[in-house]
């Protein structure tokens, strides 16, 4: 059962934050974000934010609720960050899973995400659990075709299971493209969070694998360049950013904590180094359960990730 009764899809609400006076000069995200009709989101190219709110695929994985109200906290987050740059930011609104009905939701937000796609704008989700993942990259890949997910994330999320859950995502991408076009890679793996069934699963679908402690054992110039090997090639990226890669004291607000996680200046070089490649094709930001989190530090990280991403993106594509 979604723990967010809401319809299962609202427009952008008013956004609120801090305001130092009128003009580009103070801008911030309240002030310049606009709001998009996601059927008809005809406007000039930019940044679409749209809600995915759902922990109904957390409950079915057997995780604690609350990922549902992410959204909602991600823009509370965002709103007084500032803006540095001229490019459009629109709030496509959220669309929510009703009850238990999670594969209906995956197809609203699948059909959300190619339109927008479709329309030259790049989508960023905020999740919402994981499974936010499936129905996002499903749009995505109908608009753009095979995509590259690189995922930040402590689990591999390619368990099988008789329904759609947070831990299922990315098996059902594998089997939504076909073998052959599943590219993933997954950084931030705790070896002791994944048995050794998913470990073999990873290994028959040719994942690539960074574990946990193997970034924390890199400098950040090795993460750059670690990063830059794993993007190689020309094809979109669909990033996939779960907040429990995290350590639970830097990301308390997760669905699922990190024993050990891996350290924020870690996975915002990831995150940056992929956005600077200039071919993201699509954003999640997933798993912030406010219920947890201690003075919103797991919703100002996530934020935080957003606008840098947002940056490094606009830097390359108009470069």
């Amino acid at each position: 059962m979604n723990s967010v009764d809401a319809p299962a899809y609202s427009p952008a609400p008013e956004w609120s934050g801090r305001s130092d006076g009128p003009g580009p000069e103070h801008a911030r995200w309240h002030s310049v974000i606009r709001p998009l009709d996601v059927d008809n989101p005809q406007a000039q190219p930019g940044i679409a934010l749209l809600g995915f709110a759902s922990d109904e695929g957390v409950e079915r994985n057997h995780g604690r609720p609350g990922a549902a109200a992410g959204p909602e906290a991600l823009r509370n987050a965002l709103g007084s960050l500032a803006v540095h740059h001229k490019h459009a930011l629109y709030d496509a609104g959220t669309i929510t899973t009703q009850s238990t009905d999670l594969e209906g939701a995956h197809e609203r937000l699948s059909t959300s995400v190619e339109a927008l796609s479709n329309a030259g704008h790049l989508p960023i989700i905020l999740g919402g659990g994981h499974e936010t993942a499936f129905g996002s990259h499903r749009g995505a890949f109908r608009a753009k075709g095979s995509l590259k997910i690189i995922n930040l994330d402590a689990h591999f999320d390619l368990r099988t299971a008789d329904v759609p859950t947070s831990g299922t995502p990315f098996k059902q991408i594998s089997e939504l493209v076909g073998r052959e076009d599943f590219d993933y890679s997954v950084l931030g793996i705790s070896r002791p969070n994944n048995t050794t069934v998913l470990f073999d699963e990873a290994a028959d679908l040719g994942v690539t694998i960074t574990l946990d402690e193997e970034l924390l054992a890199m400098n950040l110039q090795q993460v750059r360049a670690h990063t830059e090997h794993l993007c190689a090639g020309e094809a979109p990226i669909h990033l996939s950013i779960d907040l429990d890669v995290l350590p639970a004291a830097q990301a308390p607000g997760v669905s699922a904590p990190a024993g050990l996680g891996v350290d924020l200046p870690i996975i915002r070089e990831l995150a940056v180094a992929i956005a600077a490649t200039g071919r993201l094709a699509l954003v999640d930001v997933v798993e912030l359960n406010p219920s947890f989190d201690l003075d919103n530090r797991t919703a100002k990280l996530a934020a935080r990730l957003i606008d840098d991403i947002v940056t490094a993106h606009f830097s390359a594509v108009s470069a």
